[in-house]
């Protein structure tokens, strides 16, 4: 017999998340969220540093995590983190080395409906709530559209809404112009 359920996270969850910060990791950039609970995934991963704009590491120690998850992290939190956004690069790019070990639990509501809801506290909730996220998109057929932008300088975090998920650049008048004058250089170079 086989039995199928609707799972879908609590939505509040991620609301009272985005709602906390003041500018979401994914704002800094300009760019609009992933959709549903995939922006929880893209936000952690836009915390990383890029020096190109002058963006800090909005988890580099305890103070700054804390401020950016809205909830108290010590600097031995702040490493897990930095190795939890790691290893969901290393997911987004294909590499099976991340084996996240968490916790969540199913819950049916009066209508039946199941919904996944993360547990722990701190870094324990973030890393449930961001690999249930991950397990969503992939069910979903979403998970193939959060992408990490090209220019190596770059490296953040979007998702690519175009038709054909094509998309390699978080803004190709940034990002994309930079790459593609690159490229028009170096055809020129090889033809002289």
């Amino acid at each position: 017999m086989l039995l199928t359920m609707s799972v879908l996270v609590d939505q509040n969850d991620i609301v009272k998340y985005c709602s906390h910060m003041s500018q979401s990791p994914t704002e800094r950039f300009h760019l609009a969220p992933a959709p549903d609970g995939l922006q929880v995934v893209q936000n952690l991963l836009n915390t990383r540093a890029i020096d190109v704009y002058g963006l800090p590491d909005l988890i580099a120690d305890g103070e700054a995590a804390s401020r950016t998850w809205e909830m108290p992290l010590s600097d031995d939190d702040a490493v897990t983190l930095r190795t939890l956004r790691s290893d969901v690069e290393a997911a987004i790019a294909g590499d099976v080395a991340a084996r996240p070990a968490v916790r969540v639990e199913l819950v049916t509501d009066i209508d039946g409906t199941v919904r996944l809801s993360p547990t722990g506290t701190g870094t324990d909730w973030i890393a449930s709530e961001i690999w249930s996220e991950v397990l969503l998109a992939q069910k979903a057929d979403t998970w193939r559209r959060l992408k990490r932008c090209k220019n190596e300088v770059c490296g953040s975090a979007f998702y690519d809404r175009s038709r054909n998920n094509s998309g390699v650049w978080h803004d190709v008048k940034t990002c994309g112009n930079v790459a593609n004058l690159r490229a028009s250089r170096a055809r020129k170079k090889e033809r002289n």
